[in-house]
């Protein structure tokens, strides 16, 4: 259900993508520095900040600073879409930090976190087949099969809001006693900080992007790609116990977090203005 939800999600993304538009962006120094700073400089940051503010356990810590690296969800495309985002520049935003995620956090990890080591291709391999791979087969029909993209979108569209709840169940089903077993300690409280700091900080200081981007890159930055932090964690030999419940937090946390804030963000949008 994670390949599904993955893979469809980020194929109707790639299918209302304007390829174009999308590669303009990424010639921007200014977008992509901004994307660079909030994803592997502010984010890990603030994570470790919660470290030393929040008596955390060493387990949650290591996952708190672990997810800390690898911005976006495969959901990104539907919260950027409730919120009237700028779906070119979010495409642009996808495909750099999909990049990012491959090339820093096998670099980052093992700096941040004591004892632990990545292997880059167990962790590039699912990122370049689920998310990059996807994103660029729909942006590609949708340039050269423009009447066929419009055609298959709704469908698309469809299985990743379905699967995307599915997926849900089934992570509360498998891990909720898991995740009741972090009930009490500061796990929850940590990641929540997070998630709501990052998407404030990064839609507030956004020298000089427009609203709808602004909203792209906290919605971006507020979601954790959580295909990369499983391949990361399945790939850290004698991970410390506890540390995989704080992975598993991610997926309900971020998911309620970047709702509410997508809401937010539609109200303030200047098409949503524009139309009342």
């Amino acid at each position: 259900m994670l390949v599904v939800f993955t893979v469809s999600n980020l194929a109707t993304m790639g299918l209302e993508l304007n390829l174009r538009e999308a590669l303009r962006t990424l010639r921007s120094a200014h977008a992509i520095g901004l994307i660079l700073l909030w994803g592997w400089v502010a984010g890990p940051t603030l994570a470790w900040l919660i470290i030393k503010i929040l008596p955390l356990m060493e387990a949650h810590a290591a996952g708190l600073l672990l997810i800390s690296l690898a911005p976006t969800a495969p959901f990104f495309p539907l919260v950027v879409r409730k919120a009237g985002g700028d779906m070119s520049f979010a495409g642009a935003f996808m495909l750099l930090t999909t990049l990012g995620t491959v090339i820093f956090l096998p670099l980052l990890a093992p700096v941040l976190i004591k004892g632990l080591t990545v292997d880059s291709w167990s962790l590039a391999k699912p990122l370049l087949m689920m998310v990059l791979l996807p994103l660029l087969i729909g942006g590609a029909i949708r340039v050269f099969a423009p009447n066929a993209a419009d055609k298959i979108f709704p469908i698309v569209k469809k299985v990743g809001g379905i699967s995307l709840v599915l997926a849900l169940v089934f992570t509360l089903v498998l891990y909720g006693r898991d995740m009741l077993s972090a009930v009490g300690s500061f796990a929850p409280g940590a990641q929540i900080l997070f998630f709501v700091a990052i998407t404030a900080i990064s839609y507030n200081i956004h020298f000089g992007l427009e609203q709808q981007q602004r909203s792209s890159m906290a919605l971006g930055m507020c979601t954790r790609n959580i295909a990369a932090v499983f391949a990361a964690f399945f790939g850290i030999t004698d991970p410390p116990p506890g540390m995989f419940v704080m992975v598993i937090l991610v997926v309900p946390l971020a998911a309620v977090i970047a709702f509410a804030a997508a809401h937010l963000f539609a109200r303030l949008s200047p098409t949503n203005h524009s139309t009342n």
